[in-house]
């Protein structure tokens, strides 16, 4: 289907509901018509239920908190301008668990009492659909919790010397310890034999067999369960720790499980997290898609081109030469690009809301190619860090609402959220020139040309320029150009000079100022990125 925008210029100040539109603050990206994304090119949301939005009062997170807050995220009506406009959700882990991350799978086909029933989240599906938002999950398949039934039956299979039994099978159990792997006493056979379990993670996290076939068909029914409910695929945790850094075993396996949820699902959408380098990460999306680490975090791309460490032209050629690697190792792969995650300090940290370095590493991401993640709360300000605690807890902070919300920091935190801000939600809705709206002006912007996902990228050569470039995206016969100018000075730059092809309209810009286009021209202000053809 196609989609017909029409981005304005607004002349004068307008404020829509807490969305800003006016002169120096980006354009207002009006719809005459819309049709909901039906491929994969979407831009997700990351959210860890229990700091989210809780609606039982008892401090913690909840999926029915979620559905109430579906209508922030998309709600369903593209002229509203009142939400967030993402397109996709990753939940983290939902299922039953010991732990508060729920990293610890207790069982696969549940949710967790804590953030709800099943009836919660088939409403929670429900909705979603409704808005056109894929819903995602997190799916832990390298290991367990010690307090799934599988292994208590594994345990109790050893301690009567039944090491034929099904669950013993379940689990990598051995009889000594192998170099490299962490190992943990298991249970002793009645005739005196000791084994030890693999946990590469934690004591309380075995690592199942991924080479039973008893262990695949579990897997196999888990992946179905969850598809037939209605989600659109997964999010796999630490997928280099399937068999632990054989990289052509866990591709193999990871070919696999493609397979087994594409049966009847064609469009699934799963995408792995494998922290390594770009070639290592390049090679695992010969499998499946892949979280896009070499651009996140303080030794990324997007930082170093947003705090002008490293120039424009470099960021589009680094960009365009991952995306074909990548493309020839899978043609159908999609890119997703993000600056931080759970796992990671909140990029608000390292990059000020104030001097705009945060407004130009979301738009870098976010106006490049494939589905970009954003984390809860990065579209605020959140703050977050391991801290002194060395905890993870910190990173994954209470969604600073300011509106009465009741959930609270999780177990473990050392930090306060309401410490780790740059504002709530509440406080930046009405604020044009919050970073609130600018994720929300910016997102629009994306949606707006459609090349810009889906598209094939030609990096200019800017080289002279440390704050600017840009590239083109190829995309069905269409072509659109990205500029930014990470710098706090307008810049004025004849095109003709760069490239043969002839730029003539402005489909829209977000940051600090504005764009025009006069001729060949291009004039963009400081702190702006701009869309044109």
């Amino acid at each position: 289907m196609k989609i017909h925008y029409l981005i304005l210029p607004v002349i004068c100040s307008v404020l829509f509901s807490g969305f800003y539109a006016g002169c120096g603050h980006g354009v207002l990206v009006r719809k005459l018509e819309y049709n909901a994304v039906t491929d994969n090119y979407r831009t997700y949301y990351e959210i860890f239920v229990g700091a989210f939005s809780d609606s039982n009062n008892d401090g913690i997170g909840d999926l029915r908190g979620l559905i109430n807050r579906l209508d922030y995220l998309n709600d369903g009506n593209p002229d509203s301008l009142n939400s967030l406009g993402i397109e996709g959700i990753w939940l983290m882990p939902v299922m039953p668990s010991p732990s508060y991350h729920k990293y610890d799978v207790t069982d696969y086909c549940r949710i967790d009492r804590q953030y709800g029933t099943m009836d919660d989240f088939d409403e929670l599906i429900g909705e979603c659909d409704k808005r056109g938002i894929k819903l995602i999950i997190d799916l832990v398949l390298n290991h367990t919790s010690s307090q799934h039934p599988w292994f208590l039956k594994a345990r109790e299979a050893v301690k009567t010397g039944d090491m034929d039994d099904t669950y013993a099978r379940y689990y990598v159990l051995e009889t000594e310890k192998i170099s490299g792997k962490a190992w943990y006493e298991f249970e002793k056979t009645p005739d005196g034999i000791q084994y030890y379990y693999e946990g590469n993670f934690s004591p309380s996290m075995p690592e199942l067999d991924l080479d039973n076939p008893d262990v695949l068909r579990e897997i196999s029914d888990i992946v179905k369960f969850w598809l037939d409910k209605g989600v659109g695929g997964f999010r796999l945790d630490a997928v280099k720790f399937y068999y632990l850094d054989e990289d052509i075993k866990n591709i193999i396996f990871l070919k696999w499980l493609n397979e087994e949820c594409r049966k009847n699902y064609d469009e699934v959408y799963i995408v792995a997290e494998n922290w390594s380098g770009d070639i290592s990460i390049q090679n695992y999306y010969e499998a499946v898609n892949c979280f896009d680490f070499g651009m996140s975090g303080t030794s990324g791309d997007i930082y170093f081109a947003a705090q002008q460490i490293a120039g424009i032209t470099e960021f589009a050629e680094d960009l365009a030469f991952y995306q074909k690697q990548v493309l020839e190792k899978n043609p159908r792969a999609v890119l997703n690009p993000f600056i931080s995650n759970h796992d990671m300090d909140r990029a608000a940290g390292f990059l000020s809301v104030d001097d705009r370095a945060m407004q130009m590493a979301a738009n870098l991401y976010i106006l490049s190619s494939g589905s970009p993640f954003i984390y809860y709360g990065e579209e605020i300000g959140m703050k977050g860090s391991r801290g002194t605690a060395s905890t993870d807890a910190n990173r994954r902070l209470a969604m600073l609402w300011g509106d009465g919300d009741t959930v609270k920091d999780p177990r473990g935190s050392t930090y306060n959220s309401n410490n780790q801000t740059n504002g709530t939600v509440k406080s930046q809705s009405p604020d044009r020139d919050s970073l609130l709206n600018h994720y929300k002006n910016l997102i629009r912007l994306r949606n707006a040309n459609p090349e810009i996902a889906r598209g094939i990228i030609e990096p200019l050569n800017f080289s002279q320029y440390t704050s600017f470039g840009g590239f083109i995206s190829n995309y069905s016969g269409s072509k659109a150009a990205v500029f930014h100018n990470t710098g706090e000075t307008e810049l004025k730059v004849d095109l003709s000079l760069y490239t043969d092809i002839n730029f003539s309209v402005i489909r829209g810009y977000a940051g600090k100022g504005q764009a025009a286009l006069n001729g060949g021209i291009l004039s963009i202000s400081g702190y702006t990125s701009a869309v044109i053809k």
